[in-house]
């Protein structure tokens, strides 16, 4: 068995999203601070975090974009836990249409669709002229019962100023997570891997970061 990283670290001030503040990182409660509440020799450390819930490594819930639908709270696990998993090989396409997933079998699968776009992370080329699917796409993945989409780059997809968001809209329809901004997919098989991106449970959120990994 391996186990496969595919987030990207989230360190202070990080931007993944133009317009999206960076992380701030601080201290509740400092080590030095600790020494006076416990015996000698014990030490703890609290950490802060403030930050918008799209930053680094993220999945989207249907409430992200629809106010009636399940926040992360409402999200099964099944949907994001454990899932049989298949990578879509995009890199050098500007965009993914379903003449690239015509072929394979989705259904019950998490659907990850590697760019390699995601060695531009941490960088300004990420946030402009990324590959993206196709609305098109996006609703043949609905009809064909993917259980969740992820990509590797900055927004899964196309993102002029007013976009209409088509990707975003036909799978959080359906009940379908999408997980944007993954990383390493050339480390990933084809197929034959378990896929894993559970959030924390929070009521009223429609995104937050993940640990995003595959087991082989």
């Amino acid at each position: 068995m391996a186990l496969i990283e595919l987030s990207h670290r989230i360190t202070a001030g990080m931007i993944t999203y133009p317009g999206i503040p960076g992380p701030e990182l601080g201290v509740h409660l400092s080590r030095e601070q600790s020494r006076d509440l416990y015996a000698p020799g014990t030490e703890f450390f609290i950490g802060t975090i403030t930050l918008a819930a799209n930053t680094g490594t993220y999945l989207d819930s249907p409430y992200h974009r629809y106010a009636e639908g399940p926040d992360l709270t409402g999200v099964p696990l099944e949907k994001i836990a454990d899932l049989g998993g298949l990578v879509v090989a995009a890199q050098g396409l500007d965009a993914v249409d379903v003449s690239h997933l015509k072929d394979l079998d989705v259904a019950g699968k998490a659907v990850l669709i590697h760019t390699g776009w995601d060695v531009r992370f941490g960088t300004d080329a990420y946030f402009s002229g990324h590959p993206y699917l196709t609305g098109g796409a996006a609703a043949w993945l609905v009809g064909e019962g993917a259980a969740l989409v992820g990509i590797d780059s900055l927004n899964i997809d196309s993102t002029p100023p007013a976009g209409s968001r088509p990707a975003h809209s036909a799978l959080l329809a359906a009940g379908i997570p999408i997980v944007e901004h993954l990383t390493n997919l050339g480390a990933l098989p084809a197929s034959g891997f378990r896929f894993h991106a559970a959030p924390p449970m929070i009521a009223g959120m429609g995104t937050f970061p993940v640990r995003a990994y595959a087991v082989i």
